[in-house]
């Protein structure tokens, strides 16, 4: 080959070769110095237990009933209540395309659905006042989201906006809610940093606050007596689902970031979670630790059962990477099809008020997808779920509770 060849033959490799470079340093850039909006800390991860002992695999939750929910996904949250003798089924779901957000409510068999309150944003948890307003958390409704009051039903609803801030500082996920006796409305508010609304749906908003994992979220109490707002806990990674005790002197609520379920007297005042671990408080501990999966939702059942869901196992990479902030960083940085979720799993569970694991469901086959929870009713478990078509149930004697 002669040297003008040579040339010919080298010069396109040789600017191939530089394309490519340029390439890759560009990509590497990107991975490492694009901003993004959480600022991940460094944790420690417990070592995950797996599916044993009472989380031992079983496929308890496979042989669901599916009710039909229409033009509506995410049956997110579940109460059943009887009005005139007749038992109906409330669910807080979304619309198939994601437009609005709604409160439906049915016959125990599917039938009669209607809409009773349609928002623009996203209901999550929901529950009844003395009244019987619906009592909404919806971090999606207006600017921020907030907690609502919601008179009638269908078009002749009326919206009240209880709480969308305290301290002067918005509310940004308002997730779970729970009326007490006496009123008072206890509530989570699962980030103060990253709201749905402002990072582009719940999903992306609750992934943000996980992964950074400065543990923003808090419980709050609201008295419609006084209209004031107070703290009870906060520095919770995503704070989420709430029960009452049976006495209503507690509350139970799920820390998913930190895959565990907390026990909180109603009398706390600011606590933080790492202060009452580290003072060993009797009033808020701890209840559950180290949980197989992500807890959700928490509803109190029958014969002193309270109900929790996992949306997803626990994730490998969120471990491995607890003490690697800029690792976590890196995941932000690429296409959400990319990122790191655990596969669908159906999973749910039922403790009692000493923290004792009672019943333990699971779908390995993840068909009912992202459950959150159970709604126990005259022996039927009605699941709950973030993105499921249909209304899973399930028979207690299948359950074999």
């Amino acid at each position: 080959m002669d040297t003008r060849s040579r040339e010919r033959y080298t010069l396109p490799m040789k600017r191939a070769l530089a394309s490519t470079l340029v390439l890759l340093l560009i990509t590497a850039a990107y991975l490492l110095l694009w901003p993004v909006p959480a600022d991940p800390v460094a944790w420690r991860a417990p070592t995950a237990p797996g599916y044993e002992g009472v989380h031992a695999v079983n496929e308890r939750l496979t042989s669901l009933e599916m009710l039909p929910l229409g033009d509506n996904i995410g049956p997110e949250h579940v109460v059943v209540r009887v009005e005139d003798g007749q038992p109906w089924v409330w669910a807080a779901v979304s619309s198939v395309d994601h437009a609005s957000g709604r409160i439906i409510r049915m016959h125990p068999d599917g039938g009669a659905r209607e809409v009773i309150f349609e928002s623009s944003g996203r209901p999550l948890g929901f529950d009844f006042d003395s009244a019987g307003a619906l009592i909404v958390a919806d971090p999606m409704y207006g600017v921020h989201g907030g907690l609502l009051r919601v008179s009638g039903h269908g078009a002749s609803a009326t919206v009240e906006v209880l709480v969308d801030q305290i301290n002067d500082e918005p509310l940004r996920y308002v997730d779970a809610v729970v009326v007490a006796s006496n009123g008072r409305i206890y509530f989570s508010d699962a980030s103060t940093r990253f709201g749905p609304n402002a990072f582009d749906g719940t999903f992306n908003a609750s992934v943000l606050e996980i992964l950074e994992h400065r543990k923003t979220g808090r419980v709050l109490e609201f008295d419609p007596a006084t209209r004031r707002s107070r703290v009870l806990m906060h520095g919770l990674s995503f704070a989420n689902g709430v029960a009452l005790s049976a006495d209503e002197q507690f509350l139970f609520v799920a820390e998913t970031g930190e895959y565990r379920i907390w026990k909180i007297a109603v009398t706390a005042s600011e606590v933080t979670a790492d202060e009452a671990i580290a003072t060993r408080r009797d009033d808020v501990r701890v209840l559950l630790d180290n949980l197989p999966g992500y807890p959700d939702n928490l509803m109190r059942g029958e014969e002193g059962r309270i109900w929790g869901g996992f949306t997803k196992p626990r994730a490998p990479f969120a471990d491995r990477a607890a003490a690697s902030p800029w690792l976590r960083s890196l995941v932000l940085r690429l296409p959400r099809t990319m990122w790191p979720v655990p596969p669908a799993y159906g999973h749910v569970f039922a403790f009692d008020e000493a923290g004792r694991v009672l019943v333990d469901l699971q779908d390995p086959t993840g068909v009912y997808p992202e459950t959150t929870a159970v709604t126990e009713h005259e022996g039927r478990l009605y699941i709950q779920s973030l993105y499921a078509s249909s209304l899973g149930v399930l028979d207690r004697r299948m359950a074999k509770l």
